[in-house]
């Protein structure tokens, strides 16, 4: 066994000094958006358009909740639920401006700005902007006790188990600059634990929370859809074994033939094909009219 090798046999590799600093770049996807500090980095206000709610987002499944969320109580028949969608580019470092920080101090989209009351509400956390909204209208949260508490559970599972996703599997999985077999076993196990949970949860009951398509839904689909579908961090979905889930499979296209929710899934949305991209969303009108593939000049044929 050498020095660098631990109980076990494995390598050690990095050992961790007795204080860390930030003195390095740690490299792959994202490293130029990363450091261990937090508030603004530039002064710049954010746009403000005419409805009662502005939405400062990215088409992340983080930010797929909230439109989603917006386009579904619209659907529903909540006029009142107009909003403007603003795209933030978190690669360029738009939430470090001073504006966006002023609404979410964390730097993390989605973030909203409430100004249907008398004084404006900022709104910061994905779950705290389905909640809010839920509450405000109404709509998509069970009215009775236990059927609430079933909701919000499910809701806060989501929540805590993004990060185990995201930040852990797909991360180390897809965008590490070094392939470590130990993080990425690590959070496989735990995303395929995660999935199982909602297998068999979705085996006895036809939406999370119950019979009827909540906030849990919306937020848990955004994040389990992208991976199930092979949508996310390359070639995941095999890996994985995500066709084991036969009941996540059944629920993830129920959800996604909604039409808010395939409305919802295009606003903020930079990449992918020009005609599911809207930018920026101010307008019911703007999903015929201002996709990116009506925006953007056709390249002349060669």
């Amino acid at each position: 066994m050498t020095d660098a090798a631990n109980e076990n046999g494995q390598d050690q590799g990095y050992v961790p000094p007795s204080v860390w600093t930030w003195d390095k770049a740690n490299g792959g996807r994202f490293a130029n958006i990363n450091r261990p500090v937090s508030g603004a980095t530039h002064d710049k206000e954010l746009p403000v358009g005419k409805h009662p709610f502005q939405l400062y987002s990215l088409a992340t499944p983080n930010g797929q909740k909230a439109t989603i969320m917006f386009e579904e109580l619209l659907a529903a028949g909540h006029s009142g639920a107009e909003y403007d969608a603003w795209l933030v580019n978190i690669g360029e470092g738009d939430q470090f401006s001073s504006g966006f920080v002023a609404i979410n101090p964390n730097s993390k989209i989605p973030a909203l700005l409430d100004r249907s009351g008398a004084e404006p509400i900022r709104v910061f956390e994905s779950g705290a902007i389905l909640l809010h909204l839920a509450e405000k209208f109404g709509a998509f949260i069970p009215a009775d006790a236990k059927g609430r508490a079933e909701c919000l559970s499910w809701l806060m599972w989501q929540m805590g188990s993004a990060p185990f996703i995201g930040g852990g599997f797909g991360h180390f999985y897809a965008y590490a600059p070094t392939k470590i077999e130990y993080a990425i076993d690590r959070y496989s196990m735990e995303t395929k634990r995660l999935f199982d949970v909602a297998d068999k949860r979705l085996a006895e009951a036809r939406f999370l929370a119950g019979d009827e398509y909540s906030i849990a839904d919306m937020a848990t689909w955004a994040w389990f859809a992208a991976l199930y579908r092979g949508d996310a961090y390359n070639d995941a979905a095999t890996f994985l074994g995500m066709s084991e889930y036969k009941n996540v499979g059944r629920w993830v296209a129920e959800v996604g033939e909604r039409p808010a929710v395939r409305r919802g899934r295009m606003v903020n949305r930079a990449q992918g094909p020009l005609e599911g991209q809207l930018r920026e969303r101010h307008d019911a009108s703007d999903f015929e009219l201002r996709t990116q593939d009506k925006l953007e000049p056709a390249e002349p044929a060669s």
